[in-house]
């Protein structure tokens, strides 16, 4: 599985009732940065880098995949220095919840 297909499934494997009436905007500084925009239990990827993001994720595209999938813990990550975070780290714990790793892998 590589990083382009994961942005691709994600809005089919986004869980809307777990995100509830959140309305947020996730950017991920990955080697082609994408941004996600949650809204009204949906979301959509973007291209590129917005000025508008709730919570930045910094990682490596490999280390990216591997998040997505379930193959590596979110706080693992953070704590070894595999991503890096800004701005809203509680949004940022919630988001594996709101995806069903099974669709990413």
């Amino acid at each position: 599985m590589d990083m382009e297909t994961i942005f691709k499934k994600m809005p089919e494997a986004f869980n809307g009732e777990e995100a509830g009436d959140l309305s947020a905007t996730v950017q991920y500084k990955v080697s082609d940065p994408k941004y996600c925009v949650i809204d009204n239990g949906n979301l959509t990827v973007h291209d590129g880098v917005t000025d508008d993001s709730d919570v930045t994720l910094t990682l490596d595209d490999d280390d990216f995949v591997a998040l997505m999938t379930g193959e590596l813990n979110g706080m693992t990550a953070f704590m070894t220095g595999k991503l890096q975070l800004e701005g809203d780290l509680m949004l940022a714990q919630k988001l594996s919840s709101m995806f069903d790793a099974g669709q990413l892998s």
